[in-house]
């Protein structure tokens, strides 16, 4: 049996009935760690609310579950180390419950947050920004977001209980909820750091930021025929890495240097993806050439 002090104690079984939980024991034998209670009697619950009414905490228990994935929530009243009662809490206090999500996700670490592609880009876009702008764009690193964890994402975990329903969160929504500039800020950061970049032909082609140092604009070659220099972001001070694609989406050629391609690789993969794509337009002079998509019977060439 256990005791207020939380203590194991072993009880003779001619002190007790099958009916009896609780008992007034007045010595213990020994001074191990299981002493014998050598003089006790049965206390019925009655009794115990009674004569211990001052003593009696009732408590409510919200904490990770780690077995079930989820927050759980009991109301529970305690005389000392023993359990009176133990109940479900249906509507416990969100801010209970929120504090018990966010040291979950603390535990598993910002990578084990349902992502969204849009938040994993946007992410990837405010990287590059910090990167490049140190002055005057914050951190979006694993170790900071798990740092400011309550503060940008706290806010978003009303009716939350589950690792499960973290995926009904915004995160693209949360994560520019940290900037300090508000839409004035948010402006900037499409300025700075657009999502897509718009080509000779029109397409409006996306944009990778996942290194922040060198984003990435991957594009077939036949839709930048007529660009002379590299496109630019971060306001005209750092150049995009082109990825030329051939017709097929099959990587031709990277450069950093559009208008050095133009005059000497160029020729070398013009040769080579004319014999793959006889179909399509592969022009002599590049830098004067017009951009197309598709093939020359598809653009009357």
């Amino acid at each position: 049996m256990r005791l207020l002090s939380g203590q194991r104690a072993t009880l003779p079984a001619e002190f007790f009935g099958q009916q009896d939980q609780f008992f007034a024991i007045a010595a213990l034998d020994g001074y191990t760690a299981q002493p014998r209670a050598s003089l006790a009697a049965p206390l019925s619950r009655a009794e115990l609310e009674e004569h211990f009414a001052q003593q009696i905490e009732t408590r409510d228990e919200v904490r990770w579950d780690e077995a079930t994935g989820r927050v759980t929530a009991r109301r529970l009243r305690r005389l000392g180390a023993l359990v009176l009662s133990d109940v479900n809490l249906p509507n416990p206090d969100p801010a209970l419950v929120a504090t018990a999500l966010l040291g979950a996700v603390q535990a598993a670490g910002i990578a084990g947050l349902p992502w969204s592609e849009a938040a994993t880009q946007l992410r990837e876009r405010l990287a590059f920004v910090q990167h490049h702008f140190p002055e005057n764009w914050s951190e979006v690193s694993d170790e900071v977001l798990l740092a400011e964890l309550g503060d940008w994402l706290g806010p978003y975990l009303t009716g939350v209980k589950s690792m499960a329903e973290l995926s009904r969160i915004d995160f693209h929504e949360a994560l520019l909820g940290r900037l300090p500039g508000g839409w004035s800020q948010r402006q900037e950061l499409d300025r700075l750091a657009p999502t897509h970049l718009e080509v000779p032909t029109g397409s409006r082609i996306r944009l990778d930021y996942a290194a922040p140092e060198a984003p990435v604009l991957a594009v077939r070659l036949q839709e930048v025929f007529g660009l002379l220099d590299t496109p630019t972001v971060g306001g005209g001070r750092v150049p995009l890495t082109l990825h030329l694609l051939s017709p097929g989406y099959r990587p031709a050629q990277v450069t950093r240097d559009l208008r050095s391609f133009w005059n000497s690789s160029y020729f070398e993969v013009r040769k080579e993806l004319r014999g793959r794509y006889p179909k399509h337009y592969w022009p002599e002079n590049p830098l004067e050439a017009q951009a197309v998509r598709g093939t020359k019977k598809q653009n009357g060439l």
